[in-house]
């Protein structure tokens, strides 16, 4: 395992783990607090990265990433609009702004499939200047991490917060309590969206570089990590919840990062990420089917021997 992971890949790792991490909170937000399949994420997180990179390009790497965040609220509304005002079902509308966001991204991106920022200032490169050259890049997405993760916890305590999951656990209660669910889910989707362009953005300082095809594939990992760490940290409170998606996320990174030093091939990385996201997704099955087999086991067991007794005391 040693000479897996050497320390330049644990930090990557959980560089990459950290800002996939903002897409699996954004996707914790859509799919277990508002149960809504957002299928946006790919061209949203690529949208995130195109406007960062391209605010980036003239010198305002922190505007940039705010910016971000803007461009995925206004993906998020879009996609909450289509399904609340014109009643498109969460996975159709998810899969049309989708497809809409390639024309808009590579329109984004001056109608050019990549954007080079290896001559531009970011965060990263002010963070060498101030924090130690080795882990600058970790120290500051985990801060932003834990900043977004404190916010997104704070945020879904509060009342607007309370009312938005109780949106996604039960919309019929929600409505006759006087609460406008569209609003809600609006909401909802804006602040996930928001949270995936970040990531996205923050992806494209990081790498120094834009591509049209880089969100591909973006639910898939977004899933995997939300999935791992619900399978890990299971149920609890939201603070918890929320420590268990960042985990997710990084663990995740982990095996992708150890799948590479095995020498799987690159293209493979895909089939690799698609069976993770099964293995996740059938663990918490898989154990509640072992747990009902050996009850059934210690059932059978205890009848045997209780009819074991019984025939004893008959012949006694």
């Amino acid at each position: 395992m040693a000479n897996l992971l050497t320390f330049s890949i644990v930090q990557s790792a959980l560089e990459l783990g950290f800002i996939y991490a903002l897409v699996a909170l954004a996707l914790f937000i859509s799919f277990s607090i508002l149960n809504i399949a957002d299928l946006s994420t790919d061209g949203c997180f690529t949208l995130g990265c195109a406007v960062c990179a391209m605010i980036t390009l003239t010198g305002h790497p922190v505007l940039a990433l705010f910016a971000a965040m803007l461009a995925g609220v206004c993906s998020g509304f879009i996609t909450a609009f289509l399904q609340t005002k014109l009643g498109i079902p969460s996975i159709l509308a998810g899969i049309i702004v989708n497809t809409a966001l390639y024309t808009v991204n590579i329109a984004v991106m001056g109608f050019a499939s990549n954007v080079n920022l290896f001559q531009c200032e970011s965060i990263f490169t002010w963070a060498k200047d101030i924090l130690p050259v080795g882990p600058s890049k970790l120290i500051v997405v985990a801060v932003i991490v834990i900043i977004v993760g404190v916010f997104i916890g704070f945020f879904l305590n509060t009342r607007l917060g309370l009312s938005i999951r109780a949106t996604g656990d039960n919309p019929d209660m929600v409505r006759a309590s006087s609460i406008n669910t569209n609003l809600m889910i609006i909401i909802g989707l804006c602040v996930a969206n928001a949270l995936t362009g970040l990531s996205g953005g923050l992806l494209a300082q990081y790498q120094k570089s834009c591509d049209i095809n880089l969100g591909t594939g973006m639910v898939t990992i977004a899933l995997a990590s939300l999935i791992i760490g619900e399978s890990i940290f299971g149920k609890g409170g939201m603070l918890k919840r929320i420590v268990g998606v960042v985990f997710g996320s990084c663990l995740y990174r982990f095996i992708v990062a150890i799948a590479l030093r095995l020498n799987v091939p690159a293209e493979c990385l895909k089939l690799v990420s698609a069976i993770i996201v099964a293995i996740a997704i059938a663990l918490p099955y898989i154990k509640q089917q072992s747990l009902f087999r050996r009850q059934r086991r210690a059932a059978k067991t205890e009848n045997r021997i209780y009819i074991e007794e019984m025939q004893g005391r008959k012949e006694e």
